[in-house]
């Protein structure tokens, strides 16, 4: 008897020791994900860094890998993922955040059904330490968002993307041919978003993909994460990336006048 094919999807998840305790969370929230026959996950837990904080709240469960190296950032923890990825599509989920039910169903549903389309993004709810949520307005329509929009949505409002780069599911080999995520110490998803989207058409879901945890001890509620000057380098080289891109004209998919 041949056995069946077994189809992945790739989880990332860079994460360091404050939030380490947090990773039985977003566990639970993979656990419960439903995917179609034949598909299945696999959840790469990428330290930055090397400590003896995080291993103890790593599932144990043989579809989970946990690695370390040396630290560099969320974006360079998550490209080192990459080297262990088997999945045909790559997942973000931070180690502190939650995917409602049937988030991969949905992300997986909107490649496999089009393959002009490089990746997909969903609509975000924050999770407050109260448990509640809070929503936002002024998503997209659900459906393709077009090459280009998010990094013409993104210049033209304070450098603040109409979707959210914590929900991306995109292309492995898509993921790859970019190089991953930006050698950056922040907003190294967002240079990702915006080269995805100067290659690529892309698809946002309008139900909830991602609970989003607000708690003191995350990244971008530091100060550092908003200091001026920082920032504004961080904005021009993922907007000068993205728009290099966009003027070398190379893009995805393949056409045979590119070959």
């Amino acid at each position: 008897m041949v056995s069946a094919v077994r189809r992945l999807i790739t989880v990332i998840t860079a994460v360091h020791g404050p939030s380490a305790h947090l990773l039985p969370d977003a566990y639970t929230s993979l656990c419960a994900q439903e995917l179609p026959e034949g598909w299945e996950w696999q959840w790469l837990v990428q330290e930055d860094g090397r400590s003896d904080d995080v291993a103890p709240h790593v599932p144990d469960d043989p579809r989970v890998f946990f690695k370390q190296g040396r630290h560099g950032g969320p974006g360079t923890a998550r490209t080192l993922a990459l080297a262990y990825a088997d999945g045909e599509y790559v997942k973000v989920l931070d180690a502190d955040d939650q995917l409602p039910d049937g988030a991969l169903a949905r992300d997986l549903a909107a490649l496999e059904g089009d393959a002009t389309l490089g990746w997909a993004t969903s609509r975000v709810l924050d999770l407050m330490p109260d448990g509640s949520t809070v929503g936002f307005e002024g998503d997209p329509d659900n459906g393709p968002l077009e090459r280009g929009a998010v990094l013409d949505y993104w210049s033209t409002h304070d450098f603040r993307a109409p979707v959210h780069p914590a929900t991306l599911f995109a292309r492995r080999d898509l993921v790859l041919a970019l190089g991953g995520w930006m050698a950056l110490p922040a907003s190294e998803d967002t240079g990702l978003l915006l080269a995805l989207d100067s290659v690529s058409c892309g698809w946002f879901t309008s139900e909830v993909g991602l609970l989003y945890r607000k708690w003191p001890g995350q990244a971008t509620g530091q100060a550092a994460h908003t200091d001026p000057a920082e920032r504004d380098a961080r904005m021009a080289i993922v907007e000068a990336r993205a728009r290099a891109l966009s003027y070398m004209r190379w893009q995805y998919p393949v056409t045979s006048a590119a070959v």
